[in-house]
């Protein structure tokens, strides 16, 4: 019968050392048969349990010491030889459980790479390439640090909460898109093979059930815009700041254009002697071809551009490159703050009264265009926004034009300070 072996405390099992033999030196320590402590010439001790399976006698390795103390190692022996007694093999398992572990691996697929190969086909459909930024930007800030080195398969709804919970009532439109944008890529995960079931970030039946409608927490608001009546002021102090981007604004505004339309305009897009400026479809919300029509101002400002023979922009950054959108925000903020600086109110949304940007120019346009009579679908057609319904679309197959013309030079006109041969007092702008 093999003798017992003596039972070790944690302070002997501590001073333990390596005797300078060929080989590790092994220690049973008590406590549980077969378990013993390994220490190689280097020092480093681990846990073994040897025991005997069938016919075979094992090494179990338990772990490092004393990153796994006395007591857990004894109690893993244990449990290890209560495995072997209900007919397992503790060694052949591991061996199996790893296996399988490296063939999930292999066909696994993380959040954050599904990203990375979704937006491979997604980008081809998106023509904007600040909303490809967008698209890529709102899923590596918010879901990759949750989610992002999760197998796609194992991710669950109570995951998707995790990353939508902390800014769904702060940043409910954001959250809103960003919960969309997750379910589009485990979307396509799944039809790609790489999980299957229900999609845990879709709304219906699922995060609905769980979060507050996104309507009920948070009105959409519009674009503060510059008042109608102090719009000429405005642009008579945009005339005085210097630089491209400000060059830009005045072109957008003169053409009741977005500014991403304008700052990835070209040269070859421009007709000057016919005073027209041809938007690609590519470039349009809609998708659809723009043919605006330039007044004598805009068509004066384009010929005052230098032209950069390195660059195809109209309105070319640093280095010949596009523009950035907030270069062109940045204008209208220093604007602001100098207009405050000296006494005055600064350029305030008359019914939020939050300062005016960019793209609320497009709406005092509007408003000037149905405070001056212009019909609106003329006012509509040149927003480049959608006319009527598909059937009356497929219908009416001019743009206006040349009415349009007629619109865009009393636009600019008043623009100017001028108005049907009368002059509207122009505050001076401090600059």
């Amino acid at each position: 019968m093999p003798r017992k072996a003596k039972e070790l405390s944690a302070l002997e099992v501590k001073r333990l050392q390596y005797k300078g033999n060929q080989h590790n030196t092994l220690y049973f320590v008590g406590g549980v048969s077969g378990l013993a402590l390994q220490v190689s010439k280097t020092g480093a001790k681990s846990w073994i349990l040897r025991v005997k399976i069938g016919e075979k006698r094992r090494d179990i390795g338990l772990g490092g010491y004393p990153d796994v103390p006395l007591a857990q190692a004894r109690q893993i022996a244990r449990d290890q030889k209560e495995l072997i007694a209900s007919g397992n093999d503790p060694v052949e398992t591991r061996k199996r459980q790893k296996a399988e572990l490296a063939a999930v691996q292999r066909r696994g697929l993380t959040f954050e790479k599904a990203i990375e190969l979704y937006m491979d086909i997604k980008e081809q459909e998106l023509s904007n390439p600040k909303h490809k930024a967008q698209w890529t930007s709102t899923l590596r800030t918010y879901a990759v640090p949750h989610i992002g080195s999760l197998y796609v398969h194992e991710i669950t709804t109570q995951d998707i909460l995790r990353v939508l919970q902390p800014i769904w009532q702060e940043k409910t439109e954001t959250a809103s898109r960003l919960r969309g944008r997750i379910e589009a890529v485990l979307s396509w995960a799944t039809v790609s093979g790489r999980r299957s079931g229900e999609n845990p970030a879709r709304w219906k039946g699922n995060l609905k059930e769980l979060l507050p409608a996104p309507n009920k927490l948070a009105q959409k608001r519009n674009w503060p815009a510059v008042a109608v009546d102090e719009v000429a002021d405005w642009f008579d102090c945009l005339k005085s700041q210097p630089g491209i981007a400000a060059r830009a604004l005045e072109f957008a505004v003169l053409c009741a254009s977005r500014s991403g339309e304008v700052r990835f305009a070209t040269w070859d897009e421009l007709d000057l002697k016919s005073g027209i400026w041809t938007v690609p479809a590519q470039r349009t919300k809609m998708k659809r071809k723009h043919r605006v029509p330039l007044s004598q101002a805009a068509v004066a400002l384009v010929e005052s551009l230098p032209k950069q023979l390195s660059s195809p922009f109209l309105f070319a950054g640093p280095r010949g490159k596009v523009l950035s959108d907030m270069s062109i925000s940045g204008v209208m903020r220093r604007m602001h703050a100098r207009s405050t600086e000296t006494g005055g109110e600064g350029w305030l949304d008359p019914q939020s009264k939050r300062p005016a940007v960019p793209h609320g120019l497009r709406s005092t346009f509007r408003n000037w265009a149905a405070e001056t009579g212009y019909p609106w679908e003329m006012a509509e057609i040149a927003l480049a926004h959608k006319v009527g319904t598909e059937v009356e679309r497929a219908y009416m197959r001019t743009d206006l034009l040349e009415r349009r013309r007629h619109m865009i030079s009393d636009w600019a006109l008043h623009l100017s300070g001028l108005r049907a041969g009368n002059v509207i007092p122009i505050t001076i702008c401090e600059n």
